[in-house]
């Protein structure tokens, strides 16, 4: 299996509900995302993707999110927008923007920091 990995950074507000602690209050975070997609196969040039291409999904899906309150979008209205809900959102987005490739490229993996110290990761199990 072919693994490929883009990173993306952007800013955003969030609140997390029911924490109990300071992270309930209106805080920031400059996020940092990292996104692994797999394949089985290549295509006739040798490449799953292309970088630009697999780039260029990720800068828009993060665009959406840049210099927001997190908590205002969906699916955050209604789920917590802690790191781990972030990190299978942008996996679920970027699953849409690949379904059809030829060959056949898939979200193997989304790690979400939050800081240069802690981040959450979303892996798909069937993939595996």
């Amino acid at each position: 299996m072919y693994l490929l990995t883009v990173t993306e950074s952007f800013a955003s507000a969030h609140a997390l509900r029911d924490y109990g602690g300071p992270c309930e209050r209106l805080h920031g975070h400059n996020w940092r995302v990292e996104v692994t997609v797999a394949a089985r196969e290549l295509d006739g040039r040798g490449l799953a993707i292309d970088f630009r291409v697999l780039k260029g999904h990720l800068t828009e899906v993060c665009r959406r999110l840049d210099h927001r309150f997190l908590n205002e979008l969906e699916p955050f209205d209604r789920i917590n927008p802690t790191s781990e809900n972030l990190a299978r959102h942008l996996a679920l987005e970027m699953e849409q923007r690949l379904g059809g490739t030829e060959p056949a490229v898939w979200v193997y993996e989304v790690r979400v920091w939050e800081s240069g110290g802690a981040s959450a990761a979303w892996r798909n199990e069937e993939s595996e």
